[in-house]
């Protein structure tokens, strides 16, 4: 109850620019939120489906794989059945890794999508405090050169509070959302380069399999002399 007090008292003290900052610091925690939780559905999706993977493609069970992968709604899933419904159609490398590629560039920008709002946010927030610290130090200014001496110290006390009350709430939000980016921006990173490692280990996969077949291969018989 204490601190439901306190942030009354903080924002009644702080002037109506309080309000704008707060409401951009709202909707960045709340895209903050949300990224971060599915970011990390995607990253447990994943893992578990790269689990039940793994095993197939280094079998060569590719058939296997891709059914197991058109059942999965994983980001992970989505690049193997790019390449893998390819590779009994052509078992070309170079077939297998541009169909992954594709299924990247459709996946990779929904990993990024509205995290880079949380910088501009930050930056908004900072900028609007500093405004609110600018208007609160002006009144405080005006205040004091038009009030009677005796009410010049309680007035310009006041008009300073909301100037510092502003810079605290922007430095707050700028903080915690610039923050909140460099953590998914990292978490996007390492989601980005996992997928990318997956298809290169598809791709080992499918050239192994190439290999154990050439050697498997009986080979040809040479012609005898008449």
């Amino acid at each position: 109850m204490e601190s439901l007090n306190v942030i009354a008292n903080f924002f009644k003290q702080g002037g109506l620019f309080l309000y704008p900052i707060a409401l951009v610091w709202v909707v960045g925690l709340g895209i903050a939120i949300e990224r971060f939780i599915y970011l990390h559905k995607v990253g447990g999706g994943n893992k578990a489906f790269w689990f039940d993977l793994q095993p197939l493609l280094e079998g060569g069970r590719f058939r296997e794989a891709h059914q197991i992968a058109t059942q999965s709604e994983t980001a992970l899933a989505q690049v193997m059945r790019y390449g893998l419904s390819r590779i009994p159609h052509s078992r070309r490398r170079d077939d297998v890794e541009k169909a992954m590629e594709e299924s990247l560039i459709e996946v990779i920008p929904r990993l990024e999508q509205r995290t880079h709002y949380l910088a501009t946010m930050a930056n908004i927030g900072m900028l609007m405090g500093l405004l609110g610290t600018v208007i609160g130090l002006i009144h405080a200014f005006a205040a004091v050169a038009q009030s009677n001496p005796a009410e010049k110290a309680s007035l310009l006390a006041a008009s300073i509070s909301v100037a510092m009350n502003n810079t605290a709430l922007g430095l707050i939000v700028a903080i915690t959302l610039l923050l909140s980016h460099m953590y998914l921006e990292t978490k996007t990173t390492e989601l980005t380069d996992s997928l990318e490692v997956a298809t290169v280990k598809v791709m080992n996969a499918l050239y192994e399999q190439q290999l154990a077949q050439q050697a498997a291969a009986p080979a040809p018989v040479a012609g005898t002399r008449a």
